[in-house]
């Protein structure tokens, strides 16, 4: 791809942006929205995660192939598939007469999803080459989650207040077609020197391993033991499955070369574990401050204004402090404040006092506005640049298996504990446990985050890139590595 000049990579990453501003933005405002789709579709707990994990599910199942994908035939021409696909799936999802039909319809979204975001972030990183530049321009693109975490709750009440849960969808429609013309129009093609393979077992056995696990935990609190197992024994055999058949495969799916690498473990695992927070943390708060506080969309939006605001300050901060001082000190930050914001609703029911329950929301937004730059920068530097699309795509899709397993989960144990009884009379008492896991996640992030961002980490990327970039020599002269 021909060097771009200043401006022109500023227009390409702003494009990218608009691609991840409406799928981030999606979540947030179906989260300010799930109460009112619960009052119109009849829905349970498990209905309304399934709204949420249909979508984050097939989402983390195709990231990897779409990237690989991108990777083999053209960034820009996937880029332009996805956001096609992703505004058609919104627009399905506003005319959907049941639960059943928006599941499917988000199901559709997600298959446009999978194309846009880590193929967006395999563009930045073509587009931005020198590191410090890249960093910033990852900071910025991160900045963008925390407009979606401001702007969604806000936009989603007013919305939902005034028109209907429906017309969330629609804010979809004209972003998206904006972002086609102008993809169109002034991102550069670009691809990978060498096309990889398709990988169709290792991508049935991912879509096997994710999706029977998700409804495993879904469906514990209702299911029977016996299903339950059945589920859990097929995502077992699915993961030793893909463990067993991946690494003799000349080109993967997943290349289990990656995790040699400490720095890209520690991003995967803090990944996972961040937005496994996310999730729940989002999920819990909508369904107390609407169904126990009795808020209406609007009014909880403001009240998730705090955090939203954290996070839309952090993301550009962390993005410099990456660049600069590499990714320890924003880990470290993002992993103590997610860990005070769960002990803090776990422990000291933060939720019901006014004061606490802000200062929840503010330390929540402030670690999770510092750790997504560091998960992006660390997946994608020191990987050579022609796998920049399948590093891109670990990463995302270790954010939308968190989300997914956080929703699942915390969202299990709440419906456990709520059983039959009244939102308001026990949510607080049912929620606690959802909070302690929140807290664990935290905890996670500062552990994890500490130990693969030192010298040894550092020493094992580098030895990882060596092999990788040989490998590949190897390949190219036609030799099998």
């Amino acid at each position: 791809m021909p060097e771009l000049s200043h401006r022109r990579r500023m227009l390409v990453l702003a494009i990218c942006c608009m691609s991840l501003l409406i799928v981030s933005l999606d979540n947030t405002v179906l989260n300010v929205a799930l109460p009112s789709m619960q009052n119109e579709l009849h829905a349970s707990v498990a209905g309304l995660q399934w709204t949420i994990d249909a979508y984050t599910l097939v989402l983390a199942s195709l990231l990897m192939l779409a990237g690989s994908t991108a990777d083999r035939i053209g960034r820009k021409r996937v880029f332009m598939a996805g956001l096609v696909v992703f505004t058609i799936g919104s627009a399905l999802c506003s005319l959907a007469p049941n639960l059943e039909s928006l599941i499917a319809f988000r199901m559709v979204q997600a298959v446009g999803g999978s194309m846009l975001n880590p193929v967006a972030m395999s563009i930045i990183t073509n587009t931005f080459t020198d590191p410090r530049e890249r960093a910033r321009a990852i900071g910025l693109w991160g900045g963008v989650v925390g407009i979606s975490m401001a702007a969604g709750p806000l936009v989603g009440g007013l919305l939902v207040d005034s028109i209907g849960w429906r017309s969330i969808f629609w804010i979809n429609l004209p972003v998206g077609l904006a972002a086609l013309l102008l993809t169109f129009r002034y991102v550069p093609e670009s691809r990978a020197p060498k096309a990889r393979r398709p990988d169709p077992v290792g991508q049935l056995l991912v879509i096997a391993l994710l999706g029977s696990l998700t409804y495993a935990i879904i469906e514990a609190p209702t299911s029977g033991a016996l299903k339950v197992a059945a589920f859990g024994a097929l995502a077992m055999a699915a993961l030793l499955s893909l463990l067993w058949y991946e690494p003799r495969r000349a080109e993967p799916l997943i290349d289990l070369r990656f995790f040699r690498s400490a720095p890209f473990s520690g991003a995967t695992v803090v990944a996972v574990s961040a937005f496994a927070a996310l999730g729940g943390f989002l999920f819990l708060s909508t369904l107390y401050l609407q169904n126990v506080r009795g808020l209406t969309a609007l009014e909880t939006g403001l009240w998730m204004l705090p955090m939203a605001a954290m996070t839309f300050v952090c993301g550009p901060l962390s993005g410099r402090l990456v660049g600069s001082r590499g990714p320890r000190f924003s880990l470290l930050v993002a992993g103590v404040a997610m860990t005070a914001s769960g002990v803090l609703f776990a422990a000291f029911e933060a939720e019901t006092t006014n004061v606490t329950l802000a200062i929840g929301y503010m330390l929540f937004g402030l670690g999770f506005g510092f750790v997504n730059a560091p998960i992006t920068n660390t997946a994608v530097s020191g990987m050579p640049r022609a796998q920049a699309g399948v590093a891109a795509a670990v990463a995302s899709t270790s954010r939308q298996i968190g989300q997914t397993l956080g929703v699942a989960v915390i969202g299990a144990v709440l419906a456990s504990g709520v059983g039959s009884s009244s939102y308001r009379d026990v949510f607080v008492s049912a929620a606690r446990p959802g909070w302690w896991i929140i807290a664990a996640c935290g905890l996670a992030v500062l552990v994890v985050g500490a130990l693969t961002s030192g010298r040894w980490a550092r020493r094992t990327a580098e030895r990882t890139a060596e092999r990788l970039e040989s490998a590949e020599i190897k390949e190219a002269a036609g030799v099998r590595a």
